[in-house]
């Protein structure tokens, strides 16, 4: 283990989001505390273009602690590159990439060990040409604007993290937590972690691997019936639901259900059902120890083949196989 202090830069500017900025030094922070060697972890400074508070997206202002032209100076360990973005009104949301920010990002990144991005901030990579012929990810909501904007980027918006070299990209938004975490394991061990990991509450470590998409965290539809019809299916998933049970509590016909989810939802209402019961299923093998029996129940499968079947066909795998990697434990 190094007993050489490292640096950690985020960088600041206007309108960045602020757990981007505030959940890494979190980790960082309790780091410290496990390894009881202030001299050997992180040192973390938020640099700016100028010494002016910073204002993020949440409203909150924060202080730099330097300028990107002081930090230039120094040999960086970690370079990290948080992320905004601007809504369109409509539940729409574009990653930004101001041109003076990925500018200055480039010329530190000449100077940095590693480079790293939280959510959207890996448009600034990418903008800085910093993941050209690189696979990345991003907050799955702009990841078509991701590969859109840079094609010369292979994006995959399935992974919680993704290290390419010595650059790591990491989804949104708490998965900076995780991506935190897989730096420290790199710098110091698997079980430092871990135990960084618990003090969290975070009881496992997400494997890069594991897929950062929720059926809960699909993008709000756009009216008020399909928001209904989502919850409806929540507290009911336990049924066996069909479409026509769906277009009765929605008083439509099956064929105008099936074009409002395709519509709102991008799919059917049966892969729609599928995606959420596979989802209630994933948390309850990943946080219980219900047998495949219960779930089936719980979740509305109907028979362990059909609940088989539906992770084969969702995750490529198996709910044992799934169990296996991802079940969350005391360690």
């Amino acid at each position: 283990m190094s007993t050489v202090e490292r640096l950690v830069v985020i960088v600041l500017f206007d309108r960045v989001d602020l757990l981007d900025v505030t959940g890494p030094p979190e980790v960082f922070s309790l780091l410290r505390h496990e390894i009881g060697d202030t001299a050997a972890a992180y040192r973390v400074v938020l640099a700016a273009e100028t010494m002016d508070p910073v204002t993020t997206s949440a409203g909150v202002r924060i202080l730099p602690d330097t300028t990107f032209h002081e930090v230039s100076a120094q040999c960086i360990d970690t370079l990290l590159v948080p992320g905004a973005v601007e809504a369109d009104g409509h539940g729409r949301v574009r990653a930004l990439a101001d041109p003076a920010v990925v500018d200055r990002v480039k010329t530190l990144a000449a100077r940095t060990r590693r480079i790293t991005s939280v959510c959207v901030g890996a448009h600034i990579l990418a903008a800085a040409g910093l993941l050209d012929g690189k696979r990345a990810t991003t907050h799955w909501s702009t990841a078509r604007q991701l590969a859109e904007d840079h094609p010369e980027v292979e994006v995959d918006a399935d992974p919680i993290f993704i290290r390419s070299g010595e650059v790591w990209t990491g989804a949104g938004i708490s998965a900076c937590l995780d991506l935190s975490l897989a730096l420290v394991a790199e710098d110091f061990g698997e079980s430092v972690a871990l135990r960084v990991a618990r003090q969290l509450v975070m009881y496992v470590k997400r494997p890069s691997g594991q897929s950062q998409f929720s059926v809960p965290l699909e993008p709000v539809s756009m009216t008020r019936r399909t928001e209904d019809l989502r919850h409806h299916i929540l507290r009911t998933i336990g049924d066996q639901l069909t479409v026509a049970d769906l277009a009765a509590y929605a008083h439509v016909g099956e064929r105008q259900l099936t074009r409002i989810f395709k519509a709102e939802l991008g799919m059917t209402p049966a892969a729609y059902i599928e995606s959420v019961r596979v989802e209630l299923a994933r948390n309850q093998l990943e946080s219980t120890d219900a047998t495949l029996e219960r779930i089936v129940s719980t979740c509305g499968f109907g028979t362990t083949d059909t609940l088989i079947r539906a992770f084969r066909r969702k995750l490529d795998t198996t709910p044992t196989e799934y169990r296996r990697r991802f079940r969350a434990g005391p360690g």
